[in-house]
């Protein structure tokens, strides 16, 4: 069943975005064999991923800027699949901007509404109110190289919602941003699409970024769908090595699954017992995967298996550790800060509560 658009008290209507069987062939590679997907209305939803998987490919389809090969795409029940970009309910957010220079604030955010007929008078009186939306009220006689990164990519996005389109798409809309001011902005996105409810659909490359701002998360892998859902889910279920190593760093080490007990799964990690939610793990071997900041140290007759600093470096709110074990080498980030150990030191493992989860081998 397709989900009809819907409006929020302010009025902008927010469409679901269906993928059905989508393929995408560029000459013989194929970069999409074979995609099926479902965005709520009134979500933000990001595409995850690196370099080459076809997030952007799939943002593009979804843009009208590319057409399928195969399948259908629908939007707020449309079917839009070989529609051109101008005729879809959707508007975007590019990696660059794309601000005319030479314009002021107020004329780039009316540009697209006196485009599509809109008299001059109601166009700047709504491209005003698009500046409000997005904090930027009494901007709009400046030239766009009178903005700081941030204010440019406010503009962008007030741009693209004055148009009042069923999905708002952003692509790696904060790159050009500084580390500082990329979270200050990826919150100011956030903030503004709860607020406002439209859906958007969000490609990025960066972890913590997708973690920040998503409702969903969809990580693809070669033009497929390694593994989908919020993003707690995605850090501390893991479904495989690939998704626990790319969702922030983690240990990927062989363990034993000596049995099932309800919703819990005893294992054996070395010479040290753990209870972890089983998922769907049957007794034997398994992997399991350990965040850095799962493990605890501790002196070596404090826990049942013991390592060997490799390495410390402190950092100020924490220290990091490579420990040597008899299962590998770990990866420890460490809170505790007032003590550390130094190279070659033995010290004991042991493990928290959280940040430990199966995974498929």
């Amino acid at each position: 069943m397709i989900t009809r658009p819907t409006s929020n008290s302010d009025g902008n209507r927010a469409g679901a975005v269906v993928f059905e069987h989508v393929r995408k062939n560029f000459g013989t590679f194929t970069a999409i064999p074979d995609l099926s997907l479902t965005i709520e209305p009134g979500t933000l939803v990001t595409l995850l991923g690196p370099s080459g998987c076809g997030k952007t490919t799939t943002l593009r389809m979804l843009a009208g800027l590319e057409h399928p090969t195969s399948g259908r795409i629908l939007i707020g029940g449309k079917d839009v699949t070989m529609l051109p970009a101008n005729e879809r309910d959707v508007s975007m957010v590019f990696q660059s901007y794309a601000l005319f220079p030479h314009m002021s604030v107020l004329e780039n955010v009316a540009y697209g509404l006196e485009s599509s007929g809109l008299k001059a008078r109601e166009a700047r009186k709504k491209a005003e109110e698009g500046l409000a939306q997005v904090g930027l009220a009494g901007y709009g006689d400046r030239l766009p190289a009178e903005l700081s990164g941030g204010q440019q990519q406010r503009v962008a996005v007030a741009r693209a919602l004055v148009l009042e389109p069923q999905v708002l798409l952003l692509d790696e809309p904060l790159s050009n941003l500084d580390a500082r001011l990329r979270r200050r902005v990826r919150t100011e996105i956030r903030e503004l699409q709860q607020r406002l409810g439209f859906t958007a659909v969000y490609v990025t490359h960066d972890q913590e970024e997708a973690l920040a701002v998503s409702d969903r998360i969809i990580v693809m892998v070669e033009g497929r769908i390694e593994q989908e859902g919020p993003p707690r889910d995605l850090y501390e279920m893991p479904t495989s090595a690939f998704i626990a190593d790319f969702m922030g760093e983690a240990n990927v080490v062989a363990c034993e699954v000596l049995k099932i007990e309800g919703r819990d799964a005893l294992i054996r990690v070395g010479r040290l017992d753990h209870r972890v939610p089983a998922r769907d793990a049957v007794a034997g071997p398994a992997k399991l995967a350990v965040r850095p900041n799962a493990i605890k140290l501790g002196l070596a007759d404090d826990a049942a298996f013991a390592g060997r600093i490799k390495h410390a470096a402190y950092l100020g709110d924490h220290v990091e550790y490579e420990v040597e074990t008899d299962i590998g080498t770990l990866f420890v980030v460490d809170p505790a800060t007032e003590r550390c150990f130094e190279p070659a030191a033995r010290v004991g493992i042991g493990f928290e509560n959280r940040g430990i989860a199966l995974i498929n081998a």
